[in-house]
């Protein structure tokens, strides 16, 4: 897998004045190089008579190599560091996404066509032929990004509001991928009654529901009585969209192992909300023998009910081709404990339950991270297929069409290809939109006008 360099690493830009005189960047180069830090970025911020300021980002280990890497700056003479800046605080100053007209206000007129009184003949259509909010609003394009921030990507249960962050990140992938309108919805609530309740009232403002970052096992209950309640999509993201990425990983997997995932025993370490999802989309792919481990007997219990064995994690790793980890514990899976030939895809954020360099080493034929297998790689490409195809649910044959989309962009040797493949990312739309109209999930023209 390639990974992006520096992304285990503490990064920092350094802003200092250098003299300005030959050889003086070498100098500061060599100080960063021989402290055992890497340089990023260097731009030129400013001149001065004898003096130029630049900011150099600086990849560390850890705080404490950070100021290892200072102190040797600060033994070069002509240099003085002005500001230590911390670049993703920099980024998400003021926030990450905003909302914006869609075309120029630069007139009275203008005014009057968009606002009072022209909006009134627009409202007065919608009022007749409720469906044409697709057509003249943005619901059609806007999907509800909605935590009570009980399962924050390896963080936990820190609450809404910090979990905003993230769900700007969702939003502005949704809007760079594949230009729809994501808008977080933080609900500071444990209750399921009034979680649903609250996403109810507000579906009419949005095509589809994307759940994000609700613990398990609310977020079965949840999504499956929303799905049932309202004529738009639901899907909890961290169940099915890290589904839809892992199934297209084994698809490549197989081509370069000579497996076949229908015939191979799969093995699931952690039956929370991404594992059971990986599970059943597995499962409904056509895996037949899915075996599960989790520290949690209710999620045993659970994961037997949809059609898989319950067995230790002793037995998942000798009896597995497949192995699968979801489970947020840092060094789960000892190498010691791999067998030769077998997969690992281990998924937690940051840290994996194996790194997937050590798994390789100790015999399995692939391995992966989170990092790598990440369901931004679906989500928006799902979402978008299922906007276009105006659908009343995302099931398994669209989301099993997503994956296949997605294995065939991964470049020779990868399990996935890159996340800001746009071309990737417009295939995996048009095969979920197909797939919609295919299982009759899909709303035409013709049903719209019928029902109004």
């Amino acid at each position: 897998m390639q990974i992006e360099k520096g992304i285990d690493k503490i990064v920092k830009t350094v802003r200092m004045m250098i003299l300005d005189q030959p050889g003086m960047l070498g100098k500061v180069a060599s100080a960063i190089g021989g402290s055992g830090g890497n340089i990023g970025d260097i731009r030129l911020v400013g001149y001065g008579l004898e003096y130029n300021t630049r900011d150099i980002t600086i990849f560390v280990d850890s705080d404490a190599h950070l100021q290892e890497v200072l102190e040797e700056l600060g033994k070069v003479e002509g240099v003085i560091i002005s500001d230590i800046i911390d670049p993703v605080l920099e980024l998400h100053k003021g926030g990450k996404i905003g909302t914006k007209a869609r075309m120029a206000i630069d007139s009275i007129s203008m005014i009057r066509k968009i606002y009072t009184p022209g909006v009134a003949k627009v409202c007065k259509l919608i009022q007749r032929k409720p469906d044409l909010a697709y057509d003249y609003t943005v619901i059609g394009n806007s999907v509800a990004i909605v935590t009570n921030g009980t399962a924050i990507l390896g963080l936990g249960d820190i609450g809404a509001v910090p979990g905003m962050p993230v769900m700007e990140g969702k939003a502005a992938l949704f809007d760079v991928l594949v230009g729809i309108n994501g808008i977080p919805i933080l609900i500071q609530s444990k209750d399921t009654e009034e979680i649903i309740r609250t996403v109810a009232s507000i579906a009419p403002t949005f095509g589809a529901i994307k759940l994000e970052d609700i613990r398990a096992p609310e977020c079965f209950e949840i999504e499956d009585r929303l799905d049932a309640m309202l004529d738009i999509p639901v899907l909890h993201d961290d169940q099915h969209g890290t589904a839809v990425v892992v199934l297209a990983a084994l698809l490549n997997a197989s081509k370069y192992v000579g497996m076949q995932v229908k015939n191979d025993t799969v093995g699931m370490v952690g039956l929370g909300a991404a594992g059971m999802g990986i599970s059943k989309l597995l499962m409904a792919y056509g895996v037949r023998k899915m075996l599960g481990t989790d520290i949690n007997p209710t999620a045993k219990e659970i994961f037997s009910k949809i059609g898989g064995k319950p067995v230790s994690l002793t037995d998942v790793m000798e009896t597995a081709d497949i192995v699968i980890a979801t489970t947020g514990v840092p060094g789960l899976i000892r190498k010691e404990m791999i067998r030769k030939g077998q997969v690992i895809l281990a998924l937690s954020n940051p840290k994996p339950e194996i790194p997937p360099e050590e798994a390789r080493a100790a015999g399995a034929s692939f391995a992966a991270d989170g990092r790598g297998v990440n369901n931004a790689l679906a989500f928006p490409g799902v979402f978008r297929g299922a906007l276009n195809a105006r659908a009343r649910k995302i099931n398994n044959r669209m989301k099993i069409a997503a994956a296949k989309a997605i294995s065939t962009f991964a470049d020779t040797g990868e399990l996935v290809p890159s996340i800001l493949d746009l071309g990737m990312h417009a295939k995996v739309a048009e095969a979920v939109e197909r797939a919609a109209f295919e299982s009759g999930v899909a709303r035409t023209r013709a049903e719209e006008i019928e029902g109004t």
